[in-house]
Formats: C-alpha cells, sequence, structure tokens
C-alpha cells in the first residue's frame, strides 16, 4: 500500500543538519555565536554555497536565523536545497532507527521519493 506524505520541516536534530551537510558536500556545521549582518545568532552555524552569512540553526526551538539581504548575499534555492536534505536525512534516519529500510529516488522535478519498507 502506497501513502503520500507531506512533512513541515522544524529543524530540530544535529545528526540530520551534520548528514545534510555531508550529503550537499557542505562544511561541517559548527556550535557557537555566529555573527550575521547586524546580530548574533547562537546555533548550529551552516555555511551556504555563495552566502555572506551561514544560516544559524537553532535545534532547541527549531528556528534558523539568517541574513541573505533579499537574495543579494546568498540564493534562497541553496536554503531550500538544504532544507530538502535535513528532511530526506531526518526521516531515512528515523526509519533507519525503528528497523525499516529506506529506497530513495531523485524525481525529475527535484523533489525526493522514500520509500520506507515497515519491518513486520
Amino acid at each position: 500500500m502506497s501513502h503520500i506524505v507531506q512533512i513541515q520541516t522544524e529543524i530540530r536534530d544535529l545528526a540530520s543538519i551534520q548528514a545534510a551537510c555531508d550529503r550537499l558536500s557542505l562544511p561541517k556545521p559548527v556550535f557557537g555565536d555566529t555573527k550575521l549582518f547586524n546580530s548574533t545568532a547562537t546555533g548550529w552555524a551552516v555555511q551556504l554555497p555563495d552566502w555572506r552569512f551561514p544560516i544559524v540553526c537553532d535545534i532547541a526551538i527549531a528556528q534558523i536565523a539568517f541574513d541573505n539581504f533579499g537574495g543579494r548575499w546568498g540564493n534562497e534555492s541553496q536554503l531550500h536545497k538544504f532544507l530538502q536534505a535535513y528532511a530526506v536525512e531526518r526521516a531515512k534516519l528515523e526509519a533507519r532507527r525503528q528497523g525499516h529500510s529506506v529506497q530513495e529516488q531523485l524525481q525529475t522535478d527535484g523533489s525526493i521519493r522514500l520509500q520506507i519498507a515497515v519491518a513486520s
């Protein structure tokens, strides 16, 4: 039986942040206070490609702080790629933790299809 699931992503899991960074060949996330343009954010800093400032993931409150100056300091599509990678990696980690197997397929529209076989 097949089910379609939509996921609203909340960034709450460090292992999934790290897996998303590995998946996208990004530098490892770094914890601490990170300077944005005119503020500072605390959390896991992730440097996206061609972004002037990193995004900062606060996993305690599931929020991301960033300043890309309306796209002038970073293409928002890179943020969307990171969020997609995080969601995929989080779903895969949780499914495997519960003993299920996972198959992944990249779709022509850029979406990713996960097929999870439930362990009996």
